[in-house]
């Protein structure tokens, strides 16, 4: 019996389309870039803003993130190597305020995104643009874990609270609303417990 035999034009279609949902793991991402949007370009977006005014708000929330998510992977590095008399109540509030951050970092690239631009994301790139200085890998004495948070909640606070000003006086009411309700209030509560901690907390 003959076997029926595909047209050539069908069967052709039928390769090409199969080609076109398959990805290839031939071509290696190193030789050619597959950005839709660079960095630090605007996507025009329907919210009534200039260009040069979200440009603006991008940049300083992309400053807040890496600095957000440094602060919050601190928090992990300090949750997980704490020590000492003071170590059931400090391992249990460096959790509680890392996952706070998590949802900072989230409302903080959601609002870049919204504007346009393109969030901070890669730990390279959060690296090199965060203003906190690196701790040291090893572990430190808990007093010294409470002072390394405080000043980087201090670092972000001062800074946020400057760019929500300008982002207000520039018109965008959402980023200054984002930066002073949720990321100083959340900073505010935060530095405070742990100025609390620091002033109860003995050397280890």
């Amino acid at each position: 019996m003959a076997t029926k035999k595909k047209s050539p034009t069908k069967s052709g279609r039928v390769d090409a389309a199969h080609a076109a949902t398959t990805p290839s793991i031939d071509k290696s991402v190193k030789t050619q870039s597959q950005e839709t949007q660079r960095f630090g370009e605007i996507i025009k977006m329907p919210h009534g803003m200039a260009e040069a005014v979200v440009k603006k708000s991008v940049a300083s929330l992309n400053q807040v993130l890496a600095d957000t998510i440094t602060l919050r992977d601190m928090y992990k590095k300090h949750h997980w190597q704490v020590v000492g008399p003071t170590f059931n109540q400090l391992h249990l509030l460096f959790d509680k305020h890392f996952e706070a951050q998590v949802e900072l970092v989230d409302l903080l690239a959601e609002r870049i995104q919204i504007l346009g631009g393109v969030s901070l994301a890669m730990a390279a790139d959060i690296a090199e643009e965060t203003r906190i200085p690196r701790p040291p890998r090893g572990r430190e004495p808990a007093t010294v874990q409470l002072s390394r948070l405080i000043e980087a909640h201090t670092m972000i606070l001062t800074y946020a609270r400057e760019q929500a000003e300008k982002a207000s006086d520039a018109g965008d009411s959402g980023t200054d609303d984002l930066l002073v309700s949720d990321v100083v209030r959340t900073n505010e509560l935060q530095v405070w417990f742990l100025s609390e901690h620091l002033v109860a907390a003995s050397p280890i």
